[in-house]
C-alpha cells in the first residue's frame, strides 16, 4: 500500500505541470491574444473607479477587509511566497492549506508557473454538507486531489480576463461571470479578488467549486 501511494503522489506532481501546459492556452497572462484582448476590453469599458481599481494589481471585494493588514498573510506578504506557502499564511483559507495538505499538492503548487486559484474561505468549507467533506477527505488522492484541481486554471487570470469559461486542472470547466468588481464563478461569488502570490493570482471565493 505505501508503495502504491507513493507511486500516485508522483504522478499527480507529474500530472499537473502537464495539465498547465495543456490548459495554457486559457486565458494566460502571458500570451500574445490575452494580451490583446485585454488591451481591447480596457478601451472599451467606461473609465470608472470602479474598473480602474480592477484592472490595476489592487486586491478588490468586501471580503479583502478580512486579510490581514500586515505580515506574511498580508497582500504584501503574500506576493513574496508561491501561492500555497502564501495562502497558509492567511488565516481566511486555513481550511483550503489543509485540504491541499492532506491532498499532498503543496509542493506541485508551489512549483507551478502562473496560474489563477479560485480560493474558497473557510466559512466555504464550513457550509459543505459534512458527509460530502467527509468523503473527499477519507479520498485526498482521489476525489479530493479533484476537487481542488477544480479551482486552479492555467495563466494569471486579470480582472479583464476573468469572465468566461476556463479549463480547470481537474478537466473541467468553469464559467465566470460579471465585470468590474463583481463576479461569480459558477454560483459562488468573488469575495476578494486579485491577490497576488510568486507564481500565482488568487480570487477568494465564498462557496467550494464542486465538480460534476
Amino acid at each position: 500500500m505505501r508503495l502504491a501511494r507513493s507511486s500516485t503522489i508522483a504522478a499527480l506532481t507529474l500530472a499537473l505541470p502537464l495539465g498547465l501546459a495543456a490548459c495554457g492556452g486559457s486565458g494566460s497572462a502571458s500570451t500574445g491574444s490575452s494580451s490583446s484582448t485585454s488591451s481591447t476590453s480596457a478601451s472599451s469599458m467606461p473609465s470608472t473607479s470602479t474598473t480602474t481599481a480592477a484592472m490595476s494589481d489592487t486586491p478588490f471585494g468586501a471580503g479583502c477587509a478580512a486579510v490581514p493588514k500586515d505580515g506574511k498573510g498580508s497582500f504584501s506578504g503574500m506576493a513574496t511566497d508561491p501561492v500555497a506557502s502564501a495562502a497558509s499564511n492567511n488565516p481566511v483559507l486555513s481550511q483550503l492549506v489543509g485540504a491541499v495538505k492532506a491532498a499532498g499538492l503543496v509542493s506541485t503548487l508551489n512549483s507551478a508557473k502562473d496560474i489563477t486559484v479560485f480560493a474558497p474561505t473557510n466559512s466555504a468549507f464550513a457550509a459543505l454538507p459534512k458527509a460530502t467533506l467527509n468523503a473527499a477527505m477519507k479520498d485526498p488522492k482521489g476525489l479530493l486531489t479533484k476537487v481542488l484541481t477544480n479551482h486552479v486554471v492555467a495563466g494569471r487570470l486579470t480582472p479583464a480576463q476573468l469572465a468566461g469559461d476556463h479549463k480547470t486542472l481537474a478537466g473541467t470547466t468553469i464559467t465566470v461571470t460579471g465585470s468590474g468588481e463583481a463576479f461569480k464563478v459558477g454560483q459562488a461569488n468573488v469575495v476578494c479578488g486579485n491577490v497576488q502570490t510568486a507564481n500565482a493570482t488568487v480570487y477568494i471565493i465564498d462557496s467550494v467549486l464542486l465538480p460534476k
